[in-house]
């Protein structure tokens, strides 16, 4: 009989309260450093196994996430999302069966039921036996499911090398995703071309796009793509692809961060060499915070494959998130002067450049990027970003010429018309256009605590303080934290008579205020609302 492993709980104890205080101070690898050695010193804490379960799936560490998942179902308390993590792990090692029963369970549990007639399809396939995947009408489900089967069975399709179900079906996968499919169309057109499909190929990747040019290059030239980006779909690239896709939804869609970032962990375990996993991972963790795991996940693109500018772009984006601007700017500059450089990455330089505090280079970038449009026929939101830029480098009378084009091209568009109405308010000027500007964006965004504030603000400037309260209320409540909303409140109440409640929004204000709008409030707490502490 094989020796059983010491238990050791006073290490296990002091591992344990290290990590927890590395993860409330953010860093992530030492608590994960912690949480490894705290259930290898005791691995019967369930504790523990759940923290290091969590931990270890956002900081990338396999062999972690799998070790905490195994302990947790021995004891019946693994979180859904780990059976997920289990099947990732059977069908890596090509264990049909193990991979079926786990899916067999998922469906049972109920959460992720959706994609099991999809898992059950791909180990058919490895099976050898496959089974197209069908959904149900009178399953529940199937509306979403249905967001996710097309490009499924174009993937199981191109694997058996079946032309004729593949083409109907990554049309229809493409046509799905109208914002988000230029990695998809990569993907399935590197299968048509391995496959001897040309000019298949070719017709998933517009031309003179720098996005897709390296692509295009090697398909007109006869080179087949290189490593596994062209070899037939195996069950685990293709759950990879699943579950990188469901996460992405997920946090577009608000719908849980963290969940979507356990997904996408889960399926760069499933998949490591795949680029398009890694490319969602970069984007969902650098939309988490988790920017250094970002920066390394844009890094296993190869810059100069397929995938390249696509890589490059999340790269961008994690390099500046993680505070490397200097870097991420070099890199954005380089990829707009790529022939067939795109609007997409002109406006992901001017950001750039905007919160770099260069506000007539993003301004210049946000134009460049209209004029890649046909006349007139650029979007309002580049006109808004060029407008914001403007008025930020204290260009209004160019701003505001720009954002009155916005607002004329998308008349019911809320955004625009809160930005252009409280711009006037701030500045006093057609302060009644501006209040009618701010109804409107209201009453089409009634919820939208920010544009609540502008209205209530605007309401207040104008003079009428009775129906100004009540607004600057609903949206204080609706963003407790925000300064400016609890600023514009207390001065609010205090021209309403209602002083000690003003000195309590304003304390609010304070708590999150910087530089001179701290000292603004600093002085309205301590003396009162004077003309000279109005807020702007």
């Amino acid at each position: 009989m094989a020796a059983q492993a010491s238990v050791n709980p006073d290490a296990a104890l002091r591992a344990y309260a290290m990590a927890r205080f590395a993860d409330g101070d953010g860093a992530l690898g030492m608590a994960v450093a912690g949480y490894r050695e705290a259930l290898k010193q005791d691995p019967g804490q369930l504790d523990i196994a759940r923290r290091a379960y969590i931990q270890a799936l956002e900081s990338g560490d396999r062999a972690l996430a799998l070790r905490s998942a195994v302990l947790l179902d021995q004891a019946g308390a693994l979180p859904r999302d780990g059976t997920l993590l289990l099947i990732g792990e059977a069908l890596g090692r090509r264990d049909w069966t193990a991979a079926s029963s786990l899916t067999d369970r998922l469906v049972e549990e109920g959460n992720f039921a959706f994609i099991g007639p999809m898992l059950q399809s791909w180990i058919s396939l490895g099976r050898g036996a496959y089974v197209a995947p069908t959904l149900s009408g009178k399953d529940k489900f199937a509306g979403l499911a249905q967001r996710y089967i097309d490009e499924q069975i174009a993937m199981q399709a191109l694997a058996r090398k079946d032309m004729a179900t593949a083409a109907p079906a990554l049309i229809r996968a493409v046509a799905a995703r109208p914002g988000d499919s230029a990695a998809l169309r990569i993907t399935l057109a590197a299968q048509l071309s391995a496959l001897g499909d040309r000019d298949g190929a070719l017709a998933l990747m517009p031309e003179k796009d720098a996005n897709f040019a390296v692509a295009r290059a090697a398909i007109l030239k006869k080179r087949k793509p290189t490593g596994k980006i062209g070899a037939p779909m195996e069950p685990a690239q293709g759950y990879a692809r699943l579950l990188s896709r469901l996460a992405t939804d997920i946090a577009a869609d608000n719908a849980g961060g963290a969940l979507a970032l356990r997904l996408t962990r889960i399926a760069t375990f499933t998949d490591p060499n795949g680029e398009e996993v890694h490319l969602a991972a970069a984007r969902l963790l650098t939309g988490s915070g988790h920017v250094k795991g970002a920066v390394a996940e844009a890094r296993l693109v190869s810059a100069d494959g397929w995938y390249g500018a696509l890589g490059q772009a999340e790269l961008i984006d994690a390099l500046a998130a993680s505070g490397e601007r200097d870097a991420a700017l070099v890199l954005a500059q380089a990829q707009t002067a790529i022939p067939g450089a795109g609007p997409d990455r002109y406006v992901r330089l001017g950001r750039l450049l905007a919160d770099m505090q260069d506000f007539n280079g993003a301004a210049t970038s946000f134009r460049a990027a209209q004029a890649l449009y046909p006349e007139g026929k650029a979007p309002w939101s580049l006109l808004l970003f060029e407008g914001s830029a403007l008025e930020q480098g204290e260009q209004w009378d160019a701003a505001r010429a720009v954002l009155e084009r916005a607002a004329k091209i998308a008349p019911d568009e809320p955004v625009i018309l809160n930005y252009l109405g409280y711009a006037q308010i701030e500045r006093r000027q057609n302060v009644n256009a501006a209040l009618a500007l701010l109804k409107k964006a209201s009453a089409l965004k009634p919820q939208d605590a920010s544009i609540t504030d502008s209205l209530g603000w605007a309401q207040f400037v104008t003079g009428d303080v009775d129906a100004a309260v009540p607004v600057l209320e609903k949206a204080a409540a609706g963003a407790p934290a925000d300064p400016t909303i609890n600023e514009h409140l207390g001065d609010a109440l205090w021209s309403a008579g209602r002083r000690y409640e003003a000195r309590y929004a304003w304390e609010a204000a304070a708590v999150f205020a910087e530089g001179d709008v701290a000292q603004r409030l600093s002085a309205k707490r301590t003396e009162g609302w004077k003309p000279e502490y109005a807020a702007p």
